[in-house]
């Protein structure tokens, strides 16, 4: 079967050598015959690392949309807009097409599934999630006769290297992540990485995938480890603990998850705990199987590649329909809002924090710090968490006060569209959550 690769960055090449490398063997393993025609990139010119047939080379998608012989288009430019274009032309062509476009699927996923069925045609993203870890196909296939109830796992190896840095060499947020750009793990700009961006693609697609609906991406609530200090490491530490950047599901009824992504204390005898570096691990729980975990590099030219060229012989080998099990457009998910979810929290105090009048107990004191542990609370039951400045608030007075001056501004533009009758009912609603409730 003749296949077209649309973009030839780190992946793209990846998954262009292995299929050249690896021919041979892939066909000897899936009788899969898999070749390249077209090899398409912006920057043809440029020296490849390995070698092979440079007349495969083109700088022009539409020539591999318009070409009959080609029956699989590799999407691998990354981005939203011209990505979409392309592999929606790719299907009105009916053509197969496989991707590693986590953003795409996360935000379009319901709408180009409906294109390829409406096609007959495939649209594989294993690479999506996980990198190299197969979670995708044992979520659709192998898990198929569970309901997951759970998801949750360490979904970027970007932030999870940075942490570990962190950890194990005692250094700031800002100098791990200096090491993580020089090793090629974080992009010259690391947001969607570090502010949990990433992370909430992956765990929007994977809860899409296990509960059959889809989970609008714009709704879900994201935290990122920009805020991490050395003082939080520590005393994670102090508490047999250790912070990951957690990307979560749960199920809580037909048409209801809760979903997020935030940096969460693990306790030191939880498996997630011991995934350091740029490993991702993910964990699902299924009504029959109960635990599994995924373990694996969640990103890097190679293991991307292995999921990419999987798919492509996937489709060659089983000529397999999966649009008809993907997202389900019929069916959207409502997020339940985890700040009304109970829960133990970590909080940092500085120690002129009144501690006496606290509800909570003091777990540890780390330098000028409390370290308090709240149990069986929601974020609900807090208005505003107002961040703190490096070195305490009774050392920096003018960025507290500025911190303190933007938290009410923002609070007043937000309660100013409110009338005062809706204010008290928001109030009195609140605060009927908070605590339990019990007649006699």
């Amino acid at each position: 079967m003749k296949i077209g690769i649309i973009g030839l960055g780190t992946v793209g090449e990846g998954v262009l050598k292995v299929l050249v490398k690896e021919k041979e063997s892939i066909f000897e393993k899936s009788r899969a015959k898999v070749e390249v025609k077209y090899a398409c990139d912006l920057n043809i010119n440029r020296d490849f690392s390995f070698d092979f047939d440079k007349s495969i080379l083109i700088d022009d998608y539409k020539k591999v949309i318009a070409d009959p012989e080609i029956k699989i288009v590799v999407e691998l430019i990354g981005g939203e807009t011209l990505a979409k274009t392309i592999i929606t032309e790719a299907f009105r062509a009916k053509k197969s097409v496989v991707t590693a476009n986590k953003a795409l699927i996360a935000k379009h996923g319901v709408e180009l599934f409906q294109i390829a069925k409406e096609n007959g045609v495939s649209f594989l993203f294993e690479a999506a999630v996980g990198g190299g870890i197969p979670i995708v196909t044992p979520l659709m296939e192998s898990l198929v006769a569970n309901t997951i109830t759970e998801i949750r796992g360490i979904m970027n190896g970007t932030s999870n290297y940075i942490l570990t840095k962190m950890k194990n060499e005692n250094l700031s947020f800002d100098e791990a992540l200096k090491i993580a750009s020089e090793k090629g793990y974080a992009e010259a700009d690391p947001t969607y990485d570090v502010d949990g961006i990433d992370a909430g693609h992956k765990i929007n697609i994977l809860a899409s995938l296990a509960y059959g609906g889809s989970i609008k991406f714009k709704d879900m609530q994201l935290k990122g480890i920009r805020d991490i200090t050395t003082i939080d490491i520590f005393a994670a530490n102090q508490l047999d603990s250790t912070i990951k950047l957690i990307a979560s599901s749960k199920l809580f009824s037909e048409t209801s998850a809760q979903i997020s992504v935030e940096p969460t204390v693990v306790s030191n005898n939880r498996i997630l705990s011991k995934v350091d570096d740029v490993y991702n691990a993910i964990e699902t729980i299924g009504s029959y199987t109960d635990k599994t975990l995924f373990y694996g590099k969640g990103a890097g030219m190679n293991p991307t590649a292995s999921a990419v060229v999987a798919d492509i012989v996937k489709i060659v080998t089983r000529n397999h329909i999966e649009s008809d099990y993907f997202f389900n457009s019929t069916k959207v998910f409502e997020i339940v809002d985890s700040n009304t979810i109970k829960s133990s929290y970590y909080i940092r105090v500085s120690d002129d924090f009144d501690i006496e009048k606290s509800p909570f107990e003091v777990e540890d004191k780390i330098e000028n710090y409390y370290i308090i542990l709240a149990e069986n609370i929601s974020k609900n039951e807090i208005d505003e968490i107002i961040k703190e400045p490096l070195g305490g608030a009774h050392r920096n007075f003018e960025e507290t006060a500025q911190n303190l001056k933007e938290a009410v501004v923002k609070e007043f533009k937000r309660i100013d569209k409110y009338s005062l009758r809706e204010l008290l009912r928001r109030r009195y609603e609140k605060y009927r959550k908070i605590g339990d409730f019990f007649e006699e």
